[in-house]
């Protein structure tokens, strides 16, 4: 006689315990960039202005693919917002790329939380195509002189230790 639960019963139910985890404790180290050269990014802010890598010359930046109906995504946007605040005036800058939605559904989600972060508009997601973005929330921190360094993909906790003393290692005449 079999009993209660079957091998396939268990694993299947060990693989929805594992997917119901909260996983953001876990992705808190930075992977060094092995993607070759930096892609473009030149897009526009919720004024219309245009936005390039090239306005951030001389600063860390980290670069933020997120979207409003992404669940880990929505989960780390205050602890960016929190690393934005630690490390203020400071040469660093975080840009928050948001990919393929409608300014208007970014500005309510953006009014609801309260989040103070430069946000950009992939509307076409041809950027997230050339930096090769495929999973949500995907982070990159650009070095100074506008070379990617490490990249995330993941939710992360941004204002940790190790991902502030990361970032903070790229800062020209910072310690």
């Amino acid at each position: 006689m079999r009993g209660k639960f079957s091998i396939g019963g268990i694993t299947r139910l060990a693989l929805l315990v594992l997917l119901a985890l909260p996983w953001h404790g876990y992705a808190q180290e930075l992977k060094p960039w092995s993607g070759g050269p930096t892609p473009a990014l030149a897009l526009r802010d919720v004024d219309g202005k245009t936005v390039s890598l090239a306005d951030y010359r001389g600063k860390v930046l980290l670069v933020n693919f997120w979207a409003t109906w992404c669940g880990p995504c929505r989960e780390e946007m205050p602890s960016l917002e929190r690393l934005q605040a630690q490390l203020a005036g400071k040469p660093f800058a975080i840009v928050a790329v948001d990919i393929g939605e409608s300014e208007s559904k970014v500005a309510d989600f953006l009014e609801r939380i309260k989040v103070g972060l430069k946000v950009l508009f992939d509307k076409d997601t041809g950027t997230a195509r050339r930096w090769k973005v495929r999973v949500l929330p995907a982070t990159f921190v650009i070095g100074p002189r506008g070379e990617v360094r490490y990249s995330q993909v993941g939710e992360a906790q941004w204002d940790s230790p190790a991902m502030v003393s990361a970032i903070r290692r790229l800062m020209p005449g910072v310690d």
